[in-house]
């Protein structure tokens, strides 16, 4: 099963270094105020040339206007966009022929109900997120620490190309992996030691997880 793997909410070079060197295929980067994660655009610029040739830098933005995605767009040149707020259909669409980049859209998810909308995303988004939705009174849409029932994802057509997210860890990333078959995987405060703080160390453990799983299934 090849799996993408994406740390997201990266600040510093050695968070991205060991991202790259477990094995990411997917840098993110945030750009949300009101997020312990959030980044200046040109800042990002500068922090991920390293990964150029190595893993796709993604912009995680939230209901972002044109002008901060312009913004965006020039200072940090990200290989992907990831619209983790209520943008619609037509709203993603707008976003891919103004950029010209590919769109990841993501989706909050409780219970099956909140899966319902998307089919009018498909053919728009190149790809879906599906992370757990936020706890009451969350200020955050993403990295709150929260799993949610991976289950619901069985029903999903088999050709839906998605990221799972929400609440994983080294310590849970094996069972997720069994429960469902994701494309990929998005991982953001399962690797911190703080709001916002990545640790290269828990990063590490987190590739090891991973490969640990894989390995058990001959993959």
């Amino acid at each position: 099963m090849a799996l993408d793997i994406k740390i997201c909410g990266l600040k510093t070079a050695e968070a991205l270094e060991a991202a790259l060197a477990g094995g990411a295929t997917h840098v993110g980067f945030i750009f949300f105020l009101k997020s312990p994660r959030n980044i200046a655009p040109a800042e990002a610029g500068r922090l991920r040339k390293p990964a150029a040739g190595r893993a796709k830098a993604v912009a995680v933005t939230v209901d972002a206007d044109d002008a901060f995605l312009d913004e965006i767009v020039t200072a940090m040149a990200p290989d992907m966009l990831q619209l983790h707020g209520h943008e619609t259909p037509e709203r993603v669409a707008a976003v891919k022929t103004r950029s010209g980049l590919p769109v990841m859209k993501a989706f909050s998810v409780r219970d099956a109900a909140d899966l319902a909308g998307l089919d009018a995303y498909r053919g728009i988004a190149d790809r879906f997120l599906f992370d757990a939705k936020p706890p009451k009174g969350a200020e955050l849409p993403g990295g709150n620490g929260v799993p949610f029932d991976w289950t619901v994802l069985a029903a999903l057509d088999p050709d839906i190309d998605y990221m799972l997210s929400g609440g994983l860890n080294a310590a849970n990333i094996g069972e997720a992996l069994r429960r469902v078959r994701p494309a990929g995987i998005d991982i953001s405060s399962g690797v911190e030691s703080a709001p916002g703080v990545k640790d290269p160390a828990l990063i590490r453990r987190f590739f090891r997880a991973v490969e640990a799983e894989l390995e058990k299934n001959g993959v």
